[in-house]
């Protein structure tokens, strides 16, 4: 659900709450909310509550007996629905449920305007809420120093490697990409819960203007997830005998046939390569083992969608596009045999910070409701391409007999590495780059290989080096870095 905050602002936990009371009045069902086992909440980052899913309980009127809340992370309202209904299948708790709700367009509004909104606070007596997920920082000291920080700067540099592993060239590439995301918009475009719901050209989005500034190359604004919205989502979870007391009608029901996750290797300088996720693909495979089913089965998808490169390594790696599939058009969105979105994605349906999964999950239900018997799949995705979750469902319940929950995170953690060395000077490989800017073309972000096979980070200012790394084909090149980082070519 979505309000809007010039008209009708409401704070997170009663964002949260709202959805909550949504989703029990579809469910065509009574006295889900006050009955509920457990309130999970999503890591909310526009307003701070002590304990969110207190906060949420209370406006529910819930005593539940685990209060929860996720840390940081876009893959962890995926995390929290796949062990909540492993929690549920191993007869733990009844009814769960999970929401999650930003205000961040409000508080940017109210922030020009140099207002603190009046939203409700909690005494310094509150207990905080148990804690979901990984706490460690998603970079090192190196990464820090070196500039790999922020999202919007490091999926450029995994779009980029990705294009040259397609062996696309630059304008080829851009096409692929806003073909991609002009079919996404055309999604958003249908859904009523979109926010921004009128369909762009893949040239409106991929060309720089005043109102699609480039944030990092190839990436505008208009290629990076959405995050000014005001947006909230909940699903409820139960057992077949909690849904029975509460009069769910059997066609509202939604079964989870399986839940999987898994994390990559966490530092990115220690990725075997930029554009792929080995988690992913072992979270994919599990689920599919688990249901009993192949991605040929599923008919309707929903991957998550912070940026392009996101996508497209998702869709590789659960098989619906190959990797070498070069294509840039007829796949993403409609008219294309499986869209990648059901919403629209997080640039045009809404990117509200970690609570898209929910939103994805929470249109699955009904994309499923109208499609009686079809299998809907949807992800999560944390970081860099870091944590991910993957979850099958579909109105009838799993052949299997029972849904299926797993993480085979040690698997992933036994896979190849590669080591960081930041004080090497000399020879290296362009594995990377991007053009980082601020208003102008800034700096220059770039991995590196050296010669024995680590990576190395770097950056450059050079006029010169900017513009070939946004017009030609740098990945491969031999260059030189310098003892401070800089990166020259010649």
């Amino acid at each position: 659900m979505i309000r809007d905050a010039a008209t009708d602002p409401l704070e997170p936990a009663d964002l949260m709450a709202e959805a909550l009371r949504r989703a029990e009045i579809d469910s065509g069902g009574t006295g889900l909310l006050a009955s509920a086992d457990q309130v999970l909440t999503v890591s909310e980052l526009s307003w701070k509550y002590r304990n969110p899913a207190l906060a949420v309980a209370q406006r529910i009127s819930a005593s539940p007996r685990r209060l929860a809340s996720s840390v940081v992370g876009g893959n962890l309202a995926g995390v929290m629905v796949a062990r909540a209904a492993a929690d549920i299948q191993a007869g733990a708790a009844d009814i769960i449920v999970i929401t999650g709700g930003e205000a961040t367009r409000t508080r940017s509004r109210l922030r020009k305007a140099g207002i603190e909104p009046d939203w409700s606070t909690q005494p310094g007596t509150v207990e905080p809420p148990e804690s979901i997920g990984d706490l460690r920082p998603l970079v090192n000291e190196v990464e820090n120093a070196r500039g790999v920080r922020l999202p919007v700067h490091v999926y450029p540099l995994f779009e980029v490697a990705l294009r040259a592993q397609l062996g696309l060239s630059v304008e080829q590439h851009i096409e692929r990409i806003g073909s991609l995301w002009a079919a996404f918009s055309e999604v958003a475009a249908t859904n009523p819960n979109a926010w921004i719901r009128t369909p762009l050209s893949s040239s409106e989005i991929t060309t720089a203007s005043a109102d699609n500034r480039m944030i990092a190359w190839p990436y505008t604004k208009r290629l990076c997830s959405n995050s000014q919205v005001d947006q909230g989502a909940a699903v409820i979870l139960t057992s077949v005998g909690a849904a029975e007391r509460a009069g769910v009608p059997r066609d509202r029901w939604i079964f989870l046939h399986a839940g999987t996750e898994a994390v990559d290797h966490w530092n990115v300088s220690n990725r075997v390569d930029l554009c792929s996720s080995p988690a992913l693909r072992t979270a994919g495979r599990d689920a599919f083992a688990l249901s009993n089913t192949n991605i040929e089965d599923i008919a309707h998808i929903d991957l998550y969608s912070c940026f392009p490169a996101a996508v497209q390594i998702g869709a590789i790696e659960l098989g619906l596009i190959s990797a070498t599939d070069t294509a840039s058009s007829g796949w993403g969105g409609i008219g294309a045999p499986r869209p990648l979105t059901i919403t629209g994605g997080m640039t045009f349906a809404g990117g509200p910070l970690n609570n898209y999964p929910t939103h994805g999950l929470a249109t699955m239900v009904g994309r499923l409701r109208n499609d009686p018997g079809s299998l809907g799949l949807c992800t999560a995705n944390g970081g860099y391409t870091t944590e991910h979750a993957v979850l099958i469902a579909s109105t009838e319940p799993p052949s299997t007999g029972e849904y299926r929950y797993s993480n085979p995170q040690a698997e992933v953690d036994a896979l190849p590495s590669v080591a960081c060395d930041d004080t090497w000077t000399g020879d290296i490989t362009i594995e990377s780059a991007t053009v980082v800017f601020e208003e102008v073309p800034t700096y220059a972000l770039v991995a590196t290989r050296t010669p024995d096979g680590q990576r190395s980070w770097g950056m450059s200012t050079d006029t010169d080096f900017m513009n070939a790394a946004m017009t030609t084909e740098l990945v491969g090149t031999r260059a030189q870095r310098l003892a401070d980082g800089t990166i020259a070519i010649g």
